[in-house]
């Protein structure tokens, strides 16, 4: 949720804690002008008034630390969680502190169960917290029945006497947990609400590691686009220290992205930071769907599509390598595949707002780089990028290589996750792609992606414009218009747009 609805909430919570104080005050005091008549004894100080003035005092507390301008309302709201832990404590201790002349056993609401209610109507926190802290305070009754019945001033002729009792407690506490879903649900709605730049948000379009991607309107223009929000921590930017040159990073890469003009980049309209932090990309919309999903739902493909689409591929990656950009997560998740006007299997490159710059003198601009995410996804990622050495456009191709495989075979170059893929790229050679399927693959372009998985960048080819040239050379039918315009045609309840946007930084 935005700082300034936690900031809400915050001084929400200052106002409740300053109430309890209040409320532990009169209710003591009327405790006792209520027993008086049956008990004078009852004017003099009582050994569970101590438990009402250490609570008073430590509401009073909580009221004060909450009003400090500079306290982190995150914290706030965890301190809140203790206290009302030690409210259900205190409660649960006096309630049961003083024997009374009917100790009848019913199930009833009580005091502690009110106000975890109230707790989570007022201020929200995630609903596994305040389920975690509301059972812990309503437990504190039956604790302080036990304790009550070893000083020998209730009596359990039961264990069932402590469900029997409150079990009621707990239920509010259910109650309480959806309460919280429902408070934080609506906060983040109303962040995501806000407009960003000149868009406003609409319908969620898909989720990823690094943020969620939203359909988007302009405010001004009829263009559809969608939003990328990215979070903070996935930039680099999870402290002030590290904030500004997140921001400069951001800046300089989304401005070199915006500059790509190729038909075959996704187009770049807006970018900027929300005042929550919240980095955001404004891009077109696009309908069709992404290179993974085309293989996981139809399986492996035609060698003349997958020399169709490479194609097109290598035309984005020309431009961005001309003007010394690397890609630097090429993968199926990140090429679109879809309708351009009267064109089928126009193929789109997204996520070029995280590009690199092959030479970087700038020392503001490194550090920026260097408090990123790891930039690459390890089943497509270069030897020499796993290395951390020097990193130029041929990276790129290896990943084209890594996907062109998946697209020709439907499996990884090499099975495993993570750490795995990356120590076996180190080590051992792929099997060709024409050992890994029924597809048929012309040796040709066997041996083109084989060369594009070298492990040294000299052995690949030199440049997307060569790579190109060798797609264009192959001695094979083309994939035509007619047949791309059949294929979707006969697949339109497939044409979906599932979430090609947020897939950066996964493994």
């Amino acid at each position: 949720m935005p700082d300034d609805l936690l900031r809400d909430a915050s001084r929400r919570l200052g106002i409740l804690s300053l109430l309890g104080a209040v409320l532990w005050s009169v209710g003591t005091v009327l405790y006792h002008l209520a027993l008086i008549p049956r008990d004078p004894s009852w004017r003099s100080w009582q050994s569970s008034d101590g438990i009402a003035v250490v609570s008073a005092i430590a509401s009073l507390g909580l009221y004060w630390y909450t009003r400090k301008p500079d306290r982190d309302p995150n914290r706030i709201l965890h301190v809140g969680l203790v206290h009302l832990v030690w409210t259900g404590v205190a409660l649960g201790l006096l309630l049961h502190w003083e024997p009374l002349p009917a100790q009848i056993v019913t199930p009833s609401v009580s005091w502690i169960g009110v106000m975890v209610l109230m707790f989570a109507a007022i201020v929200p926190n995630t609903p596994w917290k305040t389920a975690v802290a509301g059972t812990i305070a309503v437990s504190m009754n039956p604790v302080g029945m036990l304790i009550a019945h070893a000083r020998g001033v209730w009596r359990i002729d039961s264990p069932m006497d402590l469900l029997v009792m409150h079990y009621q407690d707990y239920l509010i506490v259910a109650v309480a947990t959806v309460v919280s879903y429902v408070v934080v649900g609506l906060g983040r709605e109303v962040a995501k609400a806000r407009e960003m730049g000149s868009y406003q948000l609409g319908d969620l379009l898909g989720r990823g590691g690094m943020g969620e991607v939203y359909k988007a309107t302009h405010r001004m223009l009829a263009r559809p686009a969608a939003i990328k929000l990215i979070r903070p921590e996935m930039m680099g930017a999870g402290g002030s220290s590290a904030g500004q040159p997140a921001l400069t990073r951001f800046r300089r890469e989304a401005m070199s992205a915006a500059s790509l003009q190729s038909p075959h980049t996704v187009s770049l309209y807006d970018f900027g930071v929300t005042a929550d932090g919240t980095f955001y990309f404004a891009m077109e919309m696009l309908e069709g769907m992404d290179l993974e999903t085309l293989v996981r739902t139809h399986g492996p493909q035609p060698a003349a599509r997958v020399v169709h689409i490479l194609r097109q591929v290598c035309e984005s990656l020309e431009e961005a390598h001309a003007a010394g950009l690397v890609h630097r997560d090429i993968k199926p998740a990140n090429i679109h595949l879809g309708r351009l006007g009267l064109q089928y299997d126009f193929v789109k490159v997204l996520d070029f707002g995280l590009v690199k710059r092959q030479v970087e003198a700038d020392v503001t601009f490194t550090q920026a780089t260097g408090l990123g995410v790891v930039a690459g996804t390890p089943a497509y990622m270069a030897p020499e990028t796993a290395l951390g050495g020097d990193v130029d456009g041929r990276a790129d191709l290896y990943a084209l290589g890594c996907v062109a495989y998946y697209l020709l075979t439907g499996t990884l170059v090499f099975e495993g996750q993570g750490l795995q893929q990356i120590v076996k790229r180190l080590h051992d050679d792929p099997v060709p792609p024409s050992a890994r399927t029924e597809v048929p693959i012309p040796v040709e372009l066997d041996a083109l992606v084989m060369s594009l998985l070298a492990r040294e960048p000299g052995a690949r080819p030199a440049s997307a414009t060569e790579l190109r040239g060798r797609l264009d050379a192959m001695p094979m039918p083309r994939w035509t218009d007619e047949q791309a315009a059949d294929w979707w045609q006969l697949h339109d309840r497939d044409t979906v747009t599932p979430d090609p946007y947020v897939h950066s930084g996964g493994g």
